[in-house]
């Protein structure tokens, strides 16, 4: 690593420095820029060897992140702020802007740089003698994919890790593809981020096209091909968005490090981390496999953390419509806050501070048990409260399946077969995303609890006030009343058995909250709990897309909705709806059988569910008592 002198110390406090724009060389020659603040005397840095915190980031290491807040504390801190504090708690605080971004050099390309860049950072951090080589790293979204991309290649001197809401376990099927769909977050995220790109920075032509343009509707025209676009002022930002949307086969590039850490866990780091995560952020699959995947050695204790919030938002109790109570922060629940649950993580793994065990522990957020009345502020009180259990999935959950019937109805007993329910899908109206687990998407989409009715605010509405149970594209299995309260907390799977007269085609799960009707809400209001998609082209393997034949009958499909945990309330119903799109959470799908992201055409698909033994929803429930 070649030798990098420091740029001069500035005194940021009385006892406090920071080297600023440190340009440490990766191993192509591109430089990326870093902030190092160390504890001072005098304006001179203290030279003893110290414990480091380093999080890289792509959204600017010298801003205001939005989430280091409390609710004590509700404007999050600086960047300078935050390092003054941990430099007085004892530690060398490393802040760097990833390739591409900000004071960096190179080409931003989405998620492929960032192992190497990460591991080359941490060589010439270990190799610096005020590094006593304990490193702890932390970062919330892409700081957290950041984190495990690097930790996959063994970087030296890592010590612990607090990887929150992200770190892709598997990019193809949570993060940027999902069941063979495309997640429509990357397309707002890289209009969004086009616009604090360095080209938008040195050009002002670039970013003013950039604005100019009215994404909405361009998300009506999609898919977006080269040169037909809103971020075509940006290259760089249109070809990686293009090249993951098109990229429909699980291969090689695919598993590249950064996108593919369940590749790498046999030889993953064995040190402590902290995985955390929110019901309805979109990281629920890459927590909970990452956490499944490195769990069992004592030499690598973890942590789970799984709140009802909405990415990163865990200082708040309130996510789309619905209120979850006022156990639902992590401040004063899981500890004071997340700030001081961090200091004691890398306190007892940096420092050997006799600090209290946080490891070896699932926290698990379990929404439901309010009121279900309109609150003062308007929302669905839901409530919740926190259970903790000695793993995840929780070892006491028992199995529980029910199958969708002729009637409508959705039962522990399996109709006979033969019934077949058919609807026509049309991708130019596509059904209406109305929340759930999102993150990224806005202005044009949003996180969180909602009813399940169409209204202005949601992107594709056309009959506002309509239950989407109302579509004829909408399948719409519930149970009876429940007549005691049912637990749901674990893995949901939804097996169907489908046929369509399309070479491609998707069908979607939706698993959904009914409360009955009540003063506050007449017609009961139906809440998104989870949902997922399977795109049909991939039926015989992620690897092996494939049309399908005209004569190919009835196909058994998969569908992975995100695991849940939600108290479904005495008198609730359990509803299972079931579809073929769900815009603009994810890309639509023409039902042509083109290649990925790349039809100008469209054509209507005739689908059908054949109800019977393979067509039925699989849970897991908590016994009572």
């Amino acid at each position: 690593m070649p030798l990098v002198a420091l740029t001069p110390a500035e005194p940021v406090t009385q006892d406090v420095v920071v080297h600023r724009n440190v340009m440490i060389p990766m191993r192509d020659g591109v430089r990326l820029a870093t902030d190092i603040y160390r504890p001072a005397s005098g304006g001179r840095p203290l030279e003893d060897p110290l414990p480091v915190i380093f999080e890289r980031t792509p959204y600017d290491k010298s801003g205001t992140p939005r989430t280091e807040l409390s609710v004590a504390e509700p404007v999050s801190k600086s960047r300078a702020d935050l390092a003054v504090l941990l430099v007085r708690q004892g530690y060398i605080v490393i802040w760097q802007d990833c390739r591409g971004r900000f004071a960096s050099e190179g080409r931003f390309t989405k998620y492929v740089n960032e192992a190497e860049d990460g591991f080359d950072a941490m060589v010439w951090i270990e190799a610096q003698p005020w590094n006593n080589s304990r490193i702890g790293t932390m970062g919330l979204s892409y700081d957290a994919h950041v984190q495990m991309a690097m930790a996959c290649l063994n970087p030296p001197g890592l010590a612990c890790m607090a990887v929150d809401s992200g770190g892709f376990s598997n990019a193809f099927s949570c993060g940027i593809r999902q069941g063979g769909a495309f997640e429509m977050k990357q397309v707002t995220w890289a209009y969004s981020h086009a616009k604090d790109s360095p080209l938008a920075a040195s050009d002002p032509g670039v970013l003013a096209a950039i604005e100019a343009e009215d994404l909405a509707g361009w998300m009506a025209r999609t898919p977006w091909t080269k040169g037909r676009s809103p971020i075509k002022w940006d290259p760089d930002f249109e070809a990686y968005v293009l090249e993951q949307w098109q990229h429909g086969t699980f291969d090689d590039f695919w598993k590249r490090t950064g996108l593919w850490a369940a590749g790498h866990y046999a030889t993953f780091p064995k040190v402590p981390i902290i995985f955390m995560s929110s019901w309805y952020d979109v990281y629920v699959p890459s927590t909970l496999e990452n956490y499944a995947g490195l769990k069992g050695d004592p030499a690598r204790p973890l942590t789970l953390i799984m709140g009802p919030w909405t990415h990163g938002n865990r200082s708040r109790s309130t996510f789309g419509d619905v209120d979850f109570g006022p156990a639902a922060t992590f401040d004063g629940q899981i500890d004071r806050d997340w700030l001081t649950y961090r200091l004691k993580f890398f306190a007892r793994w940096l420092k050997d501070e006799d600090q209290p065990a946080q490891d070896g522990r699932a926290h698990v957020f379990l929404m439901g048990g309010g009121s279900g009345t309109r609150t003062s502020a308007g929302h669905l009180d839901h409530g919740g409260h926190w259970i903790e259990a000695p793993d995840w999935p929780i070892p006491a959950a028992e199995p529980l399946v029910l199958y969708p019937r002729p009637d409508m109805s959705l039962a522990v007993d399996a109709p006979e077969t033969g019934a077949v329910l058919g609807y026509d899908f049309d991708p130019r109206d596509p059904v209406p995303t109305i929340g759930g687990a999102l993150t990224s998407g806005e202005p044009i989409f949003t996180g969180g609890g909602f009813d399940q009715v169409e209204a202005p605010e949601f992107y594709g509405c056309r009959n506002p006030g309509m239950p989407l149970t109302a579509r004829p594209d909408v399948l719409s299995f519930e149970t009876a009343p429940l007549a005691e309260e049912l637990a749901v907390v674990g893995p949901v799977v939804v097996r169907l058995a489908v046929s369509t007269d399309a070479p491609d085609t998707d069908f979607t799960a939706k698993l959904v909250d009914v409360y009955p009707p009540s003063a506050d809400y007449p017609r009961g209001y139906a809440l998104i709990i989870s949902d997922g998609i399977f795109r049909l082209r991939y039926r015989e393997g992620w690897d092996r897309p494939e049309p399908v034949a005209a004569d190919e009958g009835v196909i058994e499909i998969e569908i992975n909705p995100f695991a849940t945990a939600n108290l479904f309330a005495k008198g609730h119903r359990l509803r299972l709806d079931v579809s073929s799109s769900n815009y603009p959470k994810f890309d639509v799908n023409p039902n042509t059988g083109a290649p990925e992201g790349t039809s100008r055409m469209t054509r209507i698909a005739r689908n059908q569910v054949h109800l019977g033994q393979g067509t039925r929803i699989e849970l897991m429930r908590l016994p009572k008592g």
